[in-house]
């Protein structure tokens, strides 16, 4: 689309590129707008468009501009602006605009075409009755474009941005590069989301980078939450290891994405989606983080896996949730590595420091999130506890009792508490395979039943790292209780004299409390919970692997795809990542090698007798 010499109004003036006054509909709109850039990137574009209000991020126009629908005004201006056309070129875009989107169901889909007979002429008759039209309705159209502008913001996080989505609960899901808003996501991460976008600008201005897209529930609002918060220190972490990957004198500089499957995980189809989608056109090579062992994270992993992405899960614990498989018996998840120590890493270190002597365990278990689909890290642990010899051998299969989160956890709990009493056997120890949101409810009804004098084990899994150890029922004199539960060392354990990997996890901790981009993160968050550990270790994890597939390539200026990096996840052999919590490998199932050496048993509440109860 040329414009001739002999356009009137030009006085033999010259444009090259697409006309608008040639553009029949939203489709061709869109094409034009994607001629008009030149030879610029979406990032050049991006970066012109700012005013000081705000510019479009490269993944912004990317997505507008293949999705199937006229481009909001905004949109357009911005656009217009980073293109660096003159006041009077952008006049004739936004009167072209104004016109299809005057049409019934514009911006919605619907391919409307300008009418063609009669030719230029007529097209420009046309133009020149929609800019009449448009100054004779005067402020009321004005109105009625800025209640479309504000209603589309409303609908995608108050931003441009339409890959994120306003849910009906008000939070906020999608995929974001970190300049739609440092809130978007809530104000807890305002401080990391703002470093990302920091971050991001600077490693995309030198061309020579690829893409990490960090996947995880980042949003709590909604009551179905399992997270309790942790995800703060979470995506702090994994930035963190972006962050230092991207010092160090090695190449492809790491952009990171921030996808948010929302709270409960109830819409990870929309944020993989939209991760395939990038895959090619943003140099996206690795899926990080990846959400918890529940039913989602597993349909989201298979959905990666057919998209040939490779995956490294930071809080996956569930056994067999690994490139084998066998969580769901529905064949191999290629792709998919771990970096958590395995539900059954957990229960066997715990059951190899059990004093002797006899016990007489009952189950507490729940198989179902509150969506009421399957979670899949508390049917772990139920098959664990019936498994694992040194535990199996004291459960009490008279004393086995599950229930359903949907149905009330705080009303059920105290009954299944009081039944503990109610047997011709004393119950000294619990296992409980559900989620520690419940657990501070179930330990309250334990101190309110009826035999709560009788001191009570409750052995569970590493979610219980984020159980307060202040929790009132753990502190009753007149209620003794321990839990006890397994994950990696607490801050002061990495840092002990001795401990093997010290120097590693100071250099992340000194890391993580440094400024970025004028953020601090609070230290704190390091010991209330181990999610930034195992979040850092994932990115150290894919960088590690993207590091090696650039230096083992055969042309060393090249950028590894996403099949160069899954193959070297899968080489990570003989402790090759030193990630936070010392070193490992990946094994052949996508596992996390040595985990003996971290595996580590916590305790809270009161001390655990030394025998329990001598046998008969």
């Amino acid at each position: 689309m040329t414009q001739p010499e002999d356009r009137p109004g030009t006085l033999g003036e010259q444009r090259t590129g697409p006309d608008p006054e040639r553009v029949r509909n939203q489709k061709e709109f869109r094409e034009a707008l994607n001629q008009l850039r030149g030879s610029k990137s979406y990032k050049d574009v991006g970066r012109a468009s700012d005013d000081g209000s705000g510019g479009l991020s490269a993944t912004t126009i990317s997505t507008v501009l293949r999705m199937d629908a006229l481009p909001s005004r905004d949109f357009v201006v911005r656009y217009l602006r980073g293109c660096k056309l003159s006041g009077a070129d952008q006049q004739r875009w936004l009167r072209c605009w104004e016109i299809l989107n005057s049409q019934p169901s514009a911006g919605r889909g619907r391919r409307w075409t300008l009418p063609v007979g009669g030719g230029r002429r007529r097209l420009r008759a046309v133009m020149v009755a929609g800019t009449a039209l448009a100054l004779a309705v005067g402020v009321g159209a004005w109105q009625l474009y800025e209640r479309g502008q504000e209603e589309f913001r409303e609908e995608h996080c108050g931003t441009s941005n339409p890959s994120l989505v306003t849910e009906a609960d008000g939070e906020c899901t999608g995929v974001t590069d970190g300049s739609d808003g440092a809130a978007v996501f809530g104000g807890d991460l305002k401080p990391v989301m703002t470093a990302i976008g920091a971050e991001n600008q600077n490693v995309t201005e030198g061309g020579d980078y690829v893409t990490f897209a960090f996947l995880t529930p980042l949003t709590s609002k909604d009551a179905n939450n399992l997270t309790v918060g942790q995800y703060v220190a979470e995506l702090e972490g994994a930035y963190t290891a972006v962050a230092e990957e991207n010092k160090k004198d090695s190449r492809p500089k790491i952009r990171l994405l921030v996808a948010s499957m929302g709270s409960a995980q109830r819409h990870w189809e929309r944020a993989v989606d939209q991760l395939v989608a990038r895959k090619d056109s943003e140099r996206l090579v690795a899926v990080v983080g990846m959400g918890l062992s529940q039913q989602e994270t597993v349909d989201a992993a298979r959905e990666l896996s057919k998209a040939d992405l490779p995956m490294v899960g930071d809080l996956i614990t569930a056994d067999g949730f690994d490139a084998t498989g066998a969580v769901d018996g529905k064949g191999r998840i290629e792709g998919l590595t771990r970096v958590a120590l395995s539900n059954s890493d957990q229960l066997k270190a715990i059951s190899e420091q059990l004093p002797s002597g006899r016990r007489t365990a009952a189950l507490v278990s729940t198989s179902v999130t509150p969506n009421g689909t399957r979670d899949l890290y508390t049917e772990s642990l139920d098959k664990g506890f019936r498994r694992i010899e040194g535990l199996r051998k004291h459960l009490d299969d008279h004393s086995d009792f599950a229930f359903d989160p949907r149905g009330g956890p705080d009303a059920i709990l105290p009954t299944i508490s009081q039944n503990f009493c109610n047997t011709d056997k004393t119950i000294d120890t619990v296992y409980y395979a559900a989620r520690v949101k419940y657990l501070p409810d179930f330990l309250d009804a334990l101190t309110r039943r009826s035999c709560h004098a009788q001191h009570v084990t409750v052995i569970t899994g590493s979610d219980a790292a984020a159980l307060d150890p202040k929790t009132e029922a753990l502190n009753d004199p007149a209620s003794p209780i321990t839990v006890l539960y397994a994950s990696f060392p607490k801050a002061e354990q990495f840092r002990a004299p001795g401990s093997p990997g010290r120097g590693l996890y100071e250099a992340f901790a000194e890391a993580f409390t440094s400024p970025h981009h004028g953020q601090q993160f609070p230290a704190e968050h390091l010991t209330s919970s181990y999610w930034g550990i195992v979040a850092y270790d994932a990115v150290i994890t894919a960088a590690t692997a993207l590091h090696n597939a650039a230096a083992h390539s055969s042309s060393p200026s090249s950028i590894p795809n996403h099949y160069a990096v899954r193959n070297e996840l899968y080489a990570l052999r003989n402790n090759a990542v030193a990630g936070a919590s010392g070193h490992f490998g990946i094994d052949k199932n996508g596992n996390r090698t040595n985990t003996d050496t971290v595996t580590t048993v916590h305790r809270l509440g009161k001390p655990l007798p030394a025998v329990t109860r001598p046998g008969s």
